[in-house]
């Protein structure tokens, strides 16, 4: 039973989420047949879906941010015509204006009871969330703020994320979802547009294409408008087309240069600078309609014409007539076949699964699947799981902040009712829900993680579950729940010398088999 239980760990560690507490009988049920396990999910494409209640479309989003925006221009040009008089009166004493402090002091302690019930604060509060204070003096004071549907939104997305992350059976199909958000991400901080949407751009780019084609995922991505946006495409005209010459204005590059160097070819993967220009070139007039819907629905992807640039185009040694959009829809789908982008796939997806330094052998496999399929991203998956290499190698790479407190949220069995504990935990963990620091994504190294602060951080995390969860649980139980005997003789023994059953939750939750994947 020994073999199955690591065997089993390495189902529910390396491929998914970590085994759930409870009734659930995770651990035995991967040990009955690991392979098939984490296979299963694999056969339920329609699971990778997410539909919740309050859940929207990009356009619906859309509508919604710009009529936001609208209300709070309103609200600021009542507050200032109100407030003009009474700064013009020469004499009278006013009372100051009472600031709110914004700043998220003790993220720490709020993240303690992130599996509890008790209400959190907020991921991240903006100065145009907060409401005017009540002591300041009637005259100087703000007209009511619409309410900030912007941070609602993204509080809803990441709960039905978190929610069914916390619920499913192994959790390897959402762990193919954050890889692929991460691999094709935005950031929330580019600004309210990529705030509100960017649940919805992995709800609708992401999830359908996780166990399809990766050149359906790639065509969704790039004509998302989330994308667009945040990589500035819609601020991109072609030098020749009616729009640049009217504007006096010209290609914008960004996202042509991370199409080829992070989303498909890789560095190094055989292009060149004059072969960026010429895809900013081709892929001009992909945009979304604003919010006066002049080019289609608000929020909604369009090809807007007038600013493309005219004209065939050389890319990567080939040329593409001037079709329109078809000739960047053309060009993006023979980038997805190219040998460079099967290898740079094939390495990225060895590294977040198996190990920091890819074992050559599977990486050249599975290009070659990747390659033989059409880049077929569930042929790639279950060649991964199938493989040895992904068995035998061990469990050393380092859980990421967000697979960490998912999965100690699977084990305590709490399934979260609101997103605050969670997101704070993440920002203070540096994984910000959403929001990388860059195009490039958030790291999937050990580096990245296994720093001492980062370390340090995690165990004040720790002992804080332990210290508000730990009197009504027995860790010996969770960590039967966790690994079984597949646990280290130096893990069980730290639990069961723990001076108290606080203190032996939070070994438990910072020890190997629930730290390493």
């Amino acid at each position: 039973m020994a073999r199955d239980s690591q065997a089993a760990l390495v189902a529910l560690n390396r491929f998914g989420l970590g085994a759930r507490g409870g009734a659930s009988g995770d651990l035995v049920n991967a040990a009955s047949d690991p392979r098939g396990f984490v296979k299963a999910e694999l056969g339920r494409p329609n699971g990778v879906l997410l539909e919740a209640p309050g859940l929207q479309s990009t356009p619906q989003l859309g509508r919604a941010v710009f009529a936001y925006q609208d209300q709070v221009k309103q609200a600021r040009d009542a507050a200032a015509k109100a407030a003009a008089p009474i700064e013009a009166q020469p004499t009278g004493e006013q009372k100051p204006v009472l600031r709110r402090n914004l700043s998220l002091n003790g993220a720490a302690t709020e993240i303690a009871g992130q599996m509890a019930e008790a209400k959190p604060a907020d991921n991240a509060a903006k100065p145009e969330t907060m409401q005017p204070n009540a002591a300041a003096p009637p005259a100087a004071k703000p007209a009511p703020q619409p309410l900030n549907v912007i941070q609602k939104t993204f509080r809803t997305e990441a709960l039905a994320r978190l929610q069914r992350a916390t619920l499913v059976e192994c959790g390897f199909t959402e762990r193919l979802v954050v890889f692929w958000s991460n691999h094709f991400c935005i950031s929330a901080t580019k600004g309210e547009l990529a705030r509100i949407w960017a649940g919805a751009f992995e709800r609708e780019a992401i999830r359908p294409h996780v166990l399809g084609r990766f050149a359906d995922m790639l065509k969704a991505v790039e004509q998302h408008p989330a994308m667009l946006f945040f990589l500035d495409n819609q601020q991109s005209l072609g030098p020749d087309s009616r729009a640049g010459q009217n504007r006096k204005r010209g290609l914008n590059e960004n996202l042509a240069r991370e199409i080829m160097e992070l989303h498909t070819l890789g560095v190094g993967g055989g292009y060149s600078q004059e072969d960026v220009t010429a895809l900013a070139r081709i892929i001009t007039g992909w945009t979304f309609a604003g919010r006066q819907g002049q080019l289609g629905t608000p929020g909604s992807f369009v090809f807007n014409t007038n600013a493309h640039q005219p004209g065939a185009q050389m890319l990567l040694g080939k040329s593409y007539e001037a079709t329109g959009l078809a000739q960047g829809e053309t060009a993006l789908a023979d980038i997805a076949r190219h040998p460079s982008t099967a290898i740079f796939i094939a390495t990225k997806f060895v590294r977040h699964f198996v190990a920091d330094e890819p074992p050559p052998a599977l990486v050249a496999r599975l290009s070659d699947i990747f390659v033989k399929t059409d880049g077929d991203l569930k042929a790639l998956a279950t060649a991964l799981v199938d493989s040895d290499e992904a068995w035998k190698a061990p469990l050393t790479k380092m859980r990421s902040p967000y697979d960490f407190l998912v999965a100690s949220g699977r084990l305590l069995a709490r399934v979260p009712e609101d997103p605050g504990r969670y997101l704070n935990g993440l920002n203070l963990l540096g994984q910000p829900l959403w929001s990388p620091s860059g195009p490039n994504g958030f790291a999937d190294t050990n580096a990245a993680w296994a720093a001492p602060e980062g370390m340090k951080l995690r165990l004040d995390i720790a002992a804080q579950i332990g210290a508000r969860l730990g009197t009504n649980i027995d860790p010996l139980d969770l960590l039967e729940f966790a690994a079984a005997d597949a646990a280290s003789i130096e893990t069980r023994r730290a639990v069961e010398r723990a001076e108290s059953r606080q203190q032996a939750l939070a070994l438990l939750l910072m020890s190997p088999e629930m730290q390493r994947r």
